[in-house]
């Protein structure tokens, strides 16, 4: 050996004892996993958050439906769509969804939104349940959603199939008219 190169053999031994750094190595080795978690909390909070959003936007809905339908619509059985149409319903949806937006990002898309309503005579089957007056109507907004992952694509890019899934929200309200 030249004398250039005599020391190579002590430094690597000396490298291979020493143990200066393993903390930045393991450090090194968990930080992608720990970044991973905490984006899957990160997303999944923004995912409740948005679905709440659309809840909060069909509870809308059904106040406003129980405020534009008249209070004796019980008595007229008229049609729930005279007085509000069901894209209206929809728009007074998606406004509150798109409120709980974060980055931009949509998660919750609003497909459909139905109106509907029941008149309740004070009884209800064989037990008669007394109220202020004799017929109670009840306003009933249901809406169809799509909710998508947020992380659809890495979902997509390991095979998976269902990124999305579709639920139904519903909300009630007396109706208390105009």
């Amino acid at each position: 050996m030249t004398n250039r190169f005599r020391h190579i053999p002590q430094t690597l031994r000396r490298f291979a004892r020493g143990e200066d750094g393993a903390q930045l190595v393991e450090f090194a080795l968990i930080l992608p996993m720990m970044l991973l978690v905490f984006a899957v909390i990160v997303e999944g909070g923004r995912l409740m958050w948005s679905f709440q959003a659309a809840n909060a936007g069909v509870r809308d809905a059904t106040r406003y439906l129980a405020r534009v339908a008249p209070s004796n619509i019980c008595d007229t059985m008229d049609s729930i769509g005279t007085y509000v149409s069901a894209s209206d319903l929809a728009t007074i949806v998606e406004k509150r969804s798109a409120s709980g937006r974060f980055f931009g990002t949509k998660l919750v898309e609003i497909l459909s939104a139905q109106p509907s309503y029941a008149c309740f005579d004070g009884t209800e089957g064989d037990t008669a349940v007394t109220y202020r007056v004799p017929v109670v109507g009840v306003a009933e907004v249901t809406a169809t959603v799509q909710v998508t992952f947020p992380f659809a694509g890495l979902f997509e890019l390991a095979g998976g199939q269902r990124a999305t899934f579709t639920k139904t929200v519903t909300d009630q309200s007396r109706i208390f008219g105009t």
